[in-house]
């Protein structure tokens, strides 16, 4: 027996079965899209997503490389400032880019001249002549437009006409975080918006998060708490730490007042996925590359 006192008048209704909810495990795997991997242009990165496969002559599991981020995931990508979460992004968009694949990006922090500034710069360090390209990243200016910053029908009408107009497979948010500052209570209803909305477009999306200074720095927590992790698909971490004793710098191969960068996945249900901790580098020239795991280091320095 349902007690009306938990519902509003217009609210409530006689409870009904919803059969179009019900699915198959063969009926919902025909609608299911193929597990490949989008290479991210992000060196050391595509190499950490497996799938599993039976090998045909032993009939034993076997895991095999994805070669990039799982298609159709929906990725949080968290870290305090100046972690390399923005190079990151910039850096899958403007790969996919090059590859004659759209993407859209989302400016929530900075006005689009200024974002498509760093497009640039990051396709230069690439190798890459951004001319060539340039009209594959459409870029949404949430950062100048109030309107879309702070009203989500309109947000989502924008999205959904730039998906039917230009036909893109890839969407960046930067940063999601942004979309529900002074309101974090309703982080976890803003991000499933979100996130519902990339699956029905069939989007590849990567949402950046930022952390507060409160969180700790290597878990998948953010601003809005776990409602971000929770709901997606698949969490990048980016920390940093500076080395300030002897005891760091053997532990991790550096020098006293050297900045470590580290990077790790959170989970994926998606795939199958690295789990160590791996060392991070940005070069000069503004680009994440991922490096060895803190064990593989940490060999390294015991047989020195």
């Amino acid at each position: 027996m349902i007690d009306r006192k938990y519902f509003h008048e217009e609210e409530y209704h006689k409870p009904q079965v919803v059969k179009e909810a019900i699915w198959l495990g063969e009926e919902a795997l025909k609608k299911a899209p193929k597990i490949e991997g989008v290479p991210t242009g992000i060196e050391g990165l595509d190499n950490l997503f497996f799938k599993a496969e039976i090998d045909p002559q032993t009939g034993k599991v076997v895991k095999k490389s994805l070669g990039g981020i799982p298609r159709y995931a929906v990725i949080n990508l968290t870290g305090v400032s100046d972690t390399g979460k923005s190079l990151m992004a910039e850096q899958f968009a403007v790969k996919r880019a090059s590859e004659g694949e759209k993407v859209v990006f989302v400016t929530v922090e900075s006005p689009a001249p200024f974002v498509a500034i760093g497009l640039k710069e990051r396709a230069t360090a690439m190798g890459l002549n951004f001319e060539e390209f340039e009209d594959n990243i459409i870029l949404i200016d949430a950062a100048s437009n109030h309107r879309i910053r702070n009203n989500l029908p309109d947000m989502f009408e924008t999205l959904a006409y730039v998906y039917r107009t230009y036909k893109p497979k890839h969407t960046i948010i930067d940063s999601i975080t942004g979309l529900f500052e002074a309101k974090e209570m309703l982080a976890r209803q803003i991000v499933r918006q979100f996130f519902n909305f990339m699956k029905k477009w069939y989007q590849t999306a990567i949402f950046v998060s930022q952390k507060r200074s409160g969180h700790e720095e290597l878990s998948a927590e953010a601003a809005g708490g776990y409602a971000v992790s929770h709901i997606v698909d698949c969490t990048f971490v980016v920390a940093k730490q500076l080395i300030t004793t002897p005891y760091e710098a053997r532990l991790y191969g550096a020098e006293i007042g050297d900045l470590v960068r580290f990077f790790r996945i959170d989970g994926c249900r998606l795939c199958g996925h690295d789990t160590k901790l791996h060392l991070m580098e940005i070069t000069e020239l503004g680009l994440v590359k991922i490096g060895p795991t803190l064990a593989e280091v940490r060999k390294g320095v015991r047989k020195g």
